[in-house]
């Protein structure tokens, strides 16, 4: 976990406020019972997750695909090739929605615009990336990098005790 004090408190305050301004039925699903903290979601999305990312098109068609993502300093951090169709979207149109399901047990929504990385912020993700994978993902063809600005996320547990016990999340 890479995350410093000030990430979690940032990540904290988004949560709440995302929250609070979701729907009813949301908070009907997503309630006191099942909302995962801050520091809760950083414990469980340690490693490589499977995250699926909605684009959109040029003429406004939903594109949704699957893809690794890392969940570093309170974000998602995610890579494709430079020539895939949702490399294409985000270069043009940077709005994303990102999520990650773990079946019925849990599950991370996001809403907000993809910032692609250069300098030491790349630099530093891909050494972490690279710590995962065993080589460079900057190595394997036209790879880019984004981070995630989330303006809006949820986290969400069925059985949010029960699941912090099992997978040794403090609580």
């Amino acid at each position: 976990m890479l995350e410093t004090s000030d990430d979690v408190a940032r990540l904290q305050s988004l949560l709440d406020a995302s929250h609070a301004r979701a729907t009813e039925h949301l908070r009907g699903i997503i309630n006191d019972d099942r909302t995962l903290s801050a520091a809760q979601i950083i414990g469980l999305l340690t490693g490589m997750k499977v995250i699926t990312a909605a684009t959109v098109t040029a003429s406004g068609e939903p594109r949704i695909s699957a893809m690794d993502g890392h969940f570093l300093h309170s974000t998602w951090t995610f890579s494709t090739s430079r020539t895939s169709a949702k490399a294409r979207h985000l270069a043009r149109r940077p709005a994303v929605s990102v999520a990650h399901v773990d079946g019925e047990a849990l599950a991370v929504f996001s809403h907000g615009h993809v910032v692609e990385l250069s300098g030491d912020e790349l630099t530093a993700v891909d050494e972490h990336w690279t710590a995962h994978y065993g080589s460079s993902p900057l190595s394997w063809g036209d790879v880019v990098m984004w981070r995630l600005e989330p303006s809006w996320m949820v986290g969400y547990a069925f059985q949010r005790d029960r699941l912090l016990e099992e997978r040794g999340v403090p609580g």
